[in-house]
């Protein structure tokens, strides 16, 4: 079985349609098979409900991703591997923090919450360095 995903537009965003090749290379690359996740385009609001509720942290956040497969002692046919829900109005707004494009944006977030349904993360230096690492080149592979 191959990897699937979808996107879902809770937002009403519409200007994903990149997002399909990004995370088609990404699967790719990272050699992810027989797995399935979503991501979520949505608003402030909804995050910063979502981060309270699940982190604690009463504010909102730019990408949340839910792993559903912590537990490793299960072996499966299918990787259900989780949610990855993006803020639009934060990823607008980071994009023109760091004057770079929306696409660029939404590209490095959705790579950023797959790189966290996987494994990766970024509490410690040596790990900040792999995970932002492999974000940097799939995006410089894709030209964004």
């Amino acid at each position: 079985m191959n990897t699937e995903y979808e996107i879902i537009d809770e937002f009403g965003y519409k200007d994903y349609h990149y997002l399909e090749e990004v995370l088609d290379y990404a699967i790719k690359k990272l050699d992810i098979k027989s797995s399935i996740f979503d991501v979520i385009l949505i608003d402030d609001e909804k995050m910063h409900e979502l981060n309270k509720n699940y982190r604690g942290i009463d504010r909102t956040t730019d990408v949340l991703s839910f792993a559903l497969n912590d537990n490793k002692h299960i072996e499966t046919v299918i990787n259900t591997l989780g949610s990855i829900f993006v803020s639009i109005p934060k990823m607008k707004e980071q994009a023109k923090l760091y004057e770079h494009s929306e696409k660029r944006e939404l590209s490095f977030l959705t790579i950023h919450g797959l790189l966290h349904l996987l494994g990766y993360d970024h509490m410690n230096k040596d790990d900040e360095v792999v995970m932002f690492g492999l974000q940097k080149e799939i995006l410089d592979e894709l030209g964004i």
